[in-house]
């Protein structure tokens, strides 16, 4: 079959790498996709959010199946433009109706499934503009620090760890009188801060039955020692040390059970990918958040862990036959190290020529924001996160060893990278 993969990133190109494996792909299209994708299939300039181009494209070509990669396109409803056109209802969507995309699309939403079907999570307010003095009497009977959050998608950057009351006070009135992020900040949810370990724990689900994909841990900040501003990602591990049988019984049992049982009760449909964010609390967990696709850069360490063919998994969600299918995965450990361009997650500047990638050596190296120049003589930064370096190894730090001493082969001007990835879970481990 033909496949259309809509997105840019490391993500994507963990998708695609995939992907071309499967003997059931004739044909994969990557859309706008970046120099690394097109090793794997043919990048088309096709906007993601212009539902009506993406129509004229498949039909042109004959595609069988389209993988939402992005969260935006899946709040913004192209399953639901699918579904609602005679001539594309038959294709298959990888990725949730856009009733379910509010899982990740508010805050308040997910917050309310979540209350709704008994679902741990923190303690939480949802505030308006006019009920600020509301959030911040709420914000008095919490001990901080504070979480705020943006109830709206911000690129991974509307959540805020506030550590005084003064701090939390001014990014609420920044956030709802001021528009510090746009519509996505029209309302706010503070919540109770969860002291733990975070991770990450993956589910792909036909809407009825599940599976669940190899843990993993990201790092978000972009200091060392989890310190600066928040960033997309700047490296993950998988699996994660603390999530042993006992602990991801609990997580299936208090979390991924109740989830699938809501959005069935609440006669939401869902096919696609559950990323459920975590909070380790002393043996027990709490949602932190929910995402509607797979992460980025947990993506570049889940994915490649995942033996079995990946399409198959897709046509057991779409064909509501995922129970039968089977999914095999590598035991070993795999590390992802992001390289970024100096200034992100604030301004930074782009075309900066990359050098060192035929120098890389056991490790694959994903692309996030990167362009070939113009006489297609080099590869030049386009963007705040450029490349992400995967290894694997038997040990975790024989993983990160492997990723770190790659990362180093590679250069541009600006380039930085976080040297502490994985060095908190080393002890956790036989290494």
């Amino acid at each position: 079959m033909n496949i259309l993969l809509l997105g840019s990133g490391g993500r994507e190109h963990a998708f695609a790498r995939k992907i071309k494996t499967s003997l059931k792909v004739d044909q994969l299209f990557i859309a706008h996709g970046n120099v690394g994708t097109k090793n794997y299939g043919i990048n088309v300039a096709l906007n993601p959010f212009n539902f009506d181009e993406i129509k004229r494209f498949v039909i042109a070509n004959n595609i069988k199946m389209v993988i939402a990669g992005s969260e935006e396109t899946l709040v913004k409803g192209i399953h639901d433009y699918f579904i609602n056109d005679k001539e594309l209802r038959n294709i298959v969507v990888i990725g949730p109706e856009k009733k379910a995309a509010m899982l990740e699309g508010s805050k308040d939403f997910a917050k309310s499934f979540m209350n709704r079907h008994n679902i741990p999570t923190a303690k939480h307010k949802t505030i308006y503009p006019e009920s600020l003095q509301n959030g911040l009497e709420f914000l008095k009977s919490l001990t901080p620090p504070y979480v705020i959050k943006a109830d709206g998608l911000a690129a991974g950057k509307g959540v805020l760890i506030c550590k005084t009351f003064e701090e939390a006070e001014s990014e609420l009135s920044q956030i709802l009188l001021h528009s510090k992020f746009g519509d996505a900040g029209c309302k706010v949810v503070i919540e109770e801060f969860l002291k733990g370990i975070e991770l990450s724990v993956f589910v792909i689900t036909d809407g009825v039955s599940y599976k669940i994909l190899p843990t993993a841990k990201d790092y978000k900040r972009i200091g060392e020692g989890d310190t600066g501003l928040n960033t997309g990602g700047m490296g993950a591990i998988s699996p994660v040390s603390f999530a042993n049988e006992a602990f991801l019984e609990k997580v299936e049992k208090k979390i991924i059970i109740p989830t699938i049982k809501g959005l069935v009760d609440d006669q939401i449909s869902y096919k696609g990918f559950i990323f459920i964010g975590l909070m380790n609390v002393n043996g027990e967990p709490y949602v932190i958040e929910y995402n509607v696709r797979m992460g980025d850069p947990e993506s570049e360490v889940v994915i490649p862990r995942i033996k079995s063919d990946i399409v198959e998994l897709f046509e057991g969600i779409a064909n509501s036959n995922l129970k039968d299918k089977t999914i095999e995965i590598d035991e070993r450990f795999a590390a992802t190290i992001m390289l970024v361009s100096s200034g992100y997650p604030e301004e930074y500047k782009k075309g900066k020529e990359i050098s060192g990638l035929n120098n890389v050596k056991d490790c694959i190296v994903y692309h996030a924001g990167t362009i070939d120049s113009e006489n297609n003589t080099a590869i030049l930064t386009n963007g705040g996160r450029v490349l992400a370096v995967t290894a694997f190894g038997e040990t975790l730090k024989e993983a990160l060893d492997t990723a770190y001493c790659n990362v180093d082969k590679i250069s541009f001007d600006g380039k930085y990278y976080r040297k502490d990835i994985g060095k908190d879970l080393l002890n956790y481990y036989d290494v």
